[in-house]
């Protein structure tokens, strides 16, 4: 004798996702889109044709889709680049569990000619942001704060009413400061990665045309 399981009740409140799965892009780039995301993020195609192309860096089956759209139509979009920082989508954000693999990728970004667009410390977290060949901008962070109860208190300090944007940084240097050997703790404080004798950008003054 079977038995069936019971009719889910009905439900009033929102169910979210376990997993953000992937994200599609249609490009008039592919070669250079598939370079950029294999060098940045270690990705691997794992199926491409004539009309798209599959790649994953993990466990999932796929993460990132590359519709392939004809080449002509990059130049019917002149300004398309230029969308994101007035319209739509901003970024996505990928997050790293400590403060040290964030900054080694970097580095071995660098090293590659491939630098962030901006690199600041929000408060919450600590960022770099990146751009891939179609402007699609990639935000690398980790967290500043321990638990998820300190990062909402910290929303609710005056220092970030005060502050709501953050602190302009340099990598490089929380690096070197890193390698001599600064607790992490210390590393994560918004002024920790400006490099003595520059001064930074705050606040709303962090943010500029290439940053934006």
């Amino acid at each position: 004798m079977t038995t069936s399981s019971p009719s889910p009740a009905p439900v009033d409140t929102p169910l979210a996702p376990n997993l953000l799965a992937h994200f599609v892009v249609k490009t008039a780039r592919p070669k250079e889109m598939i370079e950029w995301y294999s060098t940045v993020l270690g990705a691997h195609v794992v199926h491409e044709d004539s009309q798209i192309a599959f790649l994953t860096w993990d466990d999932e089956s796929h993460r990132l889709a590359l519709v392939k759209v004809p080449p002509l139509v990059r130049y019917l979009f002149p300004l398309a680049k230029l969308k994101r920082k007035v319209y739509g989508v901003d970024h996505l954000a990928f997050t790293y569990h400590s403060l040290e693999p964030l900054l080694l990728n970097h580095e071995r970004l660098a090293a590659k000619g491939i630098v962030p667009v901006w690199s600041i410390n929000h408060g919450p977290t600590t960022s770099l942001y990146y751009e891939d060949p179609d402007g699609i901008r990639l935000e690398f962070q980790t967290e500043n704060f321990a638990t998820p109860e300190e990062t909402a208190a910290f929303f609710s300090s005056s220092d970030f009413e005060a502050n709501p944007i953050g602190v302009t940084i340099d990598p490089s240097y929380l690096l070197e400061r890193l390698r001599a050997g600064a607790p992490i703790a210390s590393l994560l404080r918004r002024d920790a990665g400006v490099r003595p004798g520059t001064t930074p950008r705050v606040n709303r003054r962090a943010i500029t045309l290439r940053t934006l």
